[in-house]
């Protein structure tokens, strides 16, 4: 913390003469007020954004793409992790540092929690599903990562589209996914399964009695304690119960191309949700407010989707680069944070014994 403190110090010496001046957007307005945003936010020139490393979820070009529209704005950022991010803004409550906090939405819910965040309502929250977001805007879900299939095609002859084909004889030591008790992908798999069995929040016993089945079978290779990308795309996974974008970025970036199919399974799968929030009493609030308005306009959101992550907004038509990948899937369904939240240690009790125990 006290480096990225030293690097923001000497940042905003370097920027101080430029801030304040009139500018004026390099294009139409995005929404309603955004040139009268931007004039408030250039009088302060930065925003301090935590948890926005630049290789995840598209952030990188995020920031390009916004430095770009907005001359004279500049961003600052680390690279945290979700649950660190809220005990930065923790230990800095009274001197806040940060503006704005991205995170998996169960940490946003744990800094709304402990009083960190201000509440803002950017461009488009009102299409926010309401499970997705505070009502109050402290914060609000940017995008999401959705359970799906992750099948190597030179390992496995026949592509598996649903739940019930991972049952198969033929997918025997093949199938590999995250604990559901240490990790939030492992838990988001398991709530997935338990939709796609006629489970619900308050029934998960489908869900783990999925995973015992697929144990006992011997259809599961291995359960892992965190991601195992790198060995998926070393070729050692057949399949690989994961998220979304994962297997995309496999494909696209990673070399796999055509030997890699993403499939969301037919019955149904889960939309985990990342969110953002505006940080209590942040030093540059008129800059965090043009900057999580970008974030939500329809060009952020086309950002993100470059980056194979679907964006919050839903109906919005996205990037030809993507259109093919990101396909519609009406079978994804949001993740309830707050009941997960509840229904965890039940989770974990009943995975326990309906996989460990055979």
């Amino acid at each position: 913390m006290k480096s990225f403190k030293s690097a923001l110090t000497a940042t905003l010496i370097m920027l101080a003469p430029l801030c304040g001046a009139a500018q004026s957007l390099t294009g139409p307005e995005l929404y309603s007020g955004e040139q009268a945003q931007y004039d408030k936010a250039i009088k302060e020139g930065i925003v301090v954004s935590f948890d926005t490393g630049p290789t995840w979820a598209n952030w990188g070009n995020m920031f390009s793409a916004f430095k770009q529209r907005y001359p004279g704005m500049e961003i600052v950022y680390n690279d945290l992790g979700s649950a660190a991010t809220v005990v930065a803004l923790e230990k800095s409550k009274h001197r806040p540092q940060a503006d704005t906090a991205y995170y998996f939405g169960a940490s946003a819910i744990d800094a709304q929690d402990k009083d960190l965040l201000q509440g803002f309502k950017p461009t488009n929250f009102e299409k926010i599903p309401s499970v997705f977001k505070d009502p109050e805007g402290k914060w609000f879900t940017i995008h999401t990562l959705n359970v799906a299939f992750l099948v190597n095609k030179k390992l496995v002859e026949n592509i598996p589209t649903s739940w019930d084909d991972l049952k198969r004889p033929e997918y025997k030591n093949s199938i590999v996914y995250q604990d559901p008790r240490t990790t939030g992908q492992g838990q988001v798999v398991v709530l997935a399964a338990n939709e796609a069995q006629k489970g619900d929040m308050s029934n998960i016993s489908p869900g783990a009695e999925y995973f015992g089945e697929l144990q006992t079978s011997g259809n599961t290779l291995r359960v892992v304690g965190t991601t195992p990308y790198a060995q998926f795309i070393k070729g050692e996974i057949p399949i690989w119960i994961g998220y979304e974008n994962d297997g995309l970025k496999a494909m696209v970036k990673d070399g796999m191309g055509d030997d890699i199919a993403v499939i969301i399974p037919k019955e149904a799968s889960l939309a985990a949700p990342y969110a953002i929030s505006m940080v209590k009493n942040g030093p540059n609030p008129e800059s965090a407010k043009l900057w999580l308005n970008f974030v939500m306009s329809s060009k952020g959101q086309g950002i993100f989707a470059e980056g194979f992550v679907r964006p919050v907004l839903t109906d919005m038509t996205l990037p030809k680069s993507v259109q093919d990948k990101l396909v519609k899937a009406p079978q994804i369904r949001p993740l309830d944070l707050k009941a997960a939240a509840k229904i965890k240690p039940q989770l974990d009790k009943e995975w326990a014994e309906a996989v460990l125990n055979r």
